[in-house]
Order: C-alpha cells, then structure tokens, then sequence
C-alpha cells in the first residue's frame, strides 16, 4: 500500500499557465469569453457521458461548438495522434494500442466504466463462472442448457477488434486466448438493442449501457455493480480517457476540467452508471497491474 499523491490534471495546469500569461481572473471565469469548435471522437461507452456534459457545457457557451462522435477507442486515439479531432476518447491506455505514440499525446482521466457480460433475458442464466463465460466466447460451450438455462443455441456477439471495450474484457476473461469468429459490432448502443432482442444472445457491455430488457450476469457470483469495481472486486473495468494531441488549447482544456469538476463527478457521471476516479480503492496502470489506495 502506498500514499496517494494529490495529481492536478493537465487540464488544470493548463489554465493555470494561461492565466499566468495575461488572462486576469475575471476574464478566465467568463464562460462568454469561450469560443470555437472542439471535435471529439471514440469511445461509445464514454460517448454517452460527453454528449450530455457538452449539450449543458455549450447551454452555457454560446460561442462554443463541441461535436461528439463514437467510432471506438482505436479510431479516437489514431486521429488524435495524426491531429484530425481534437479529442480522442478511449477506454485503454494510448500504450495499449499498436500504431500509436503515447508519448506524443496527453491523457486526461475522466471517470471509470464497469464492463458486464450481458444476455438475453429468455436464456434464464444469471451467473456465470469465469471458466464458462470463456468457453462461449472461445467456442467450446454452444447451448444454454449445457449452463443450467433454456435449451437454446447461444449468439455470440463479439464487439469490433479496434473497440476499447473488447480489449478490456479481452485482458480480463479471454488472456492470451483468442475469441471465435463470429458477428462484430462497433457499438454499445447497437449491442444494446441486439442482445434485447435476439434470442440466445450474448455480449458484453459498460454499465452505462445496462438496461432493464437484458440480463447483467455475475461472475463466480460476484455483481456486476460500482462497489465492487471500486474495490476490484469486479475487475473487467477501465479508465475513461480523453486524450489531446500535446496540451490542450483553452476551450478545450476548460471543458475537459468541467467534466473532471465536482459538479460532474458527483453528479451526472453517477446518474449515468460511471463511476468516478475519486470513488477508487484501487488503480490500474497500462499494463493492468492494480495497486491499492491509502486514502
């Protein structure tokens, strides 16, 4: 166990050198001085809580134009590398992705997702073991009868190989393994609506997308909820990350501090099934190592 030490986000740094470089205190905390356009691409699952912390930010900001768009965490990183969008939202650390210097962008943590396995609710399964949920996504297991469910044939859906968040359920159920072929889809929202409403399915999803017309299932009996991610006790789950290409320029690193304010943290992203980092009795580094947090 070891202290943690107080981290000022590089969004704050950010505006504490601007301030230092002529801005007077009045003129940074006018929000009708905020003004352009900041272009943000990724996630689907931090996706949600972006779109709706940009509608109120931009209510607030007349001048400001903040255009948010899914497309998976291996698209958000490659064009914010390469300069295409300003943000770059991803569920994995940059160094989890070939093709991608993570030296030459900024991570800027904003919350943290759970990921759950999820089924139809006709195949009467709600727990699984780790072992068993490997064996659907390996191929090895086919029908629910042989898990104490309904004797019907099991859907894989598997998500798209640039998602972030099949590299986290990846890392944590299927280690060094490789997943059957079979349908792919890029989106939590799209795997949603599947899983609702075809029999026999499977996938997985961040909790932000858990809805009553699917069945979240436990493993080895423990559920899928914020307590126990909080303790990694849950442990498919991962950081949200907003990645800038260098330091971010003012509009946006004031956006990017309005989501890591408290006002967002304590409120909208627990509304909308995030938990947030300071919530944390753990961390996790790029190469997944956890480390305990002596608060």
């Amino acid at each position: 166990m070891r202290k943690k030490t107080a981290i000022i986000s590089i969004a704050a740094m950010s505006l504490l050198l601007l301030a230092g470089c002529g801005k007077s205190s009045s003129s940074s905390d006018d929000s009708s001085k905020i003004s352009g356009k900041i272009t943000i691409v990724g996630s689907t699952a931090l996706q949600p809580l972006v779109e709706q912390a940009a509608e109120t930010y931009q209510a607030d900001n007349s001048g400001l134009t903040i255009g948010v768009q899914g497309g998976g965490s291996g698209t958000g990183l490659s064009q914010v590398s390469t300069g295409a969008v300003t943000v770059g939202n991803s569920d994995i650390f940059a160094e989890q992705k070939d093709g991608v210097d993570a030296k030459k962008i900024v991570d800027h943590k904003v919350a943290v997702v759970g990921i759950a396995p999820v089924v139809n609710k006709d195949t009467k399964v709600t727990n699984l073991s780790k072992a068993q949920l490997a064996n659907i996504f390996l191929g090895k297991t086919t029908n629910w009868k042989e898990l104490g469910g309904a004797d019907q044939a099991i859907v894989v859906i598997n998500r798209a190989s640039g998602s972030g968040t099949r590299t986290v359920f990846d890392s944590s159920i299927l280690p060094n393994k490789t997943a059957k072929q079979t349908q792919e889809q890029d989106s939590n929202g799209t795997v949603q609506k599947m899983v609702s409403s075809t029999p026999g399915a499977i996938s997985y999803l961040a909790f932000s997308y858990l809805k009553d017309n699917i069945q979240a299932l436990s493993i080895d009996n423990v559920k899928p909820t914020s307590k126990n991610v909080e303790t990694n006790n849950w442990k498919i789950w991962s950081y949200e990350h907003m990645y800038t290409k260098g330091s971010p320029n003012y509009a946006t690193a004031k956006f990017i501090g309005y989501i890591q304010s408290d006002k967002i943290q304590n409120g909208l992203i627990k509304k909308l099934g995030y938990i947030s980092i300071s919530d944390m009795k753990v961390e996790k580094d790029a190469k997944g190592t956890i480390e305990e947090i002596n608060k």
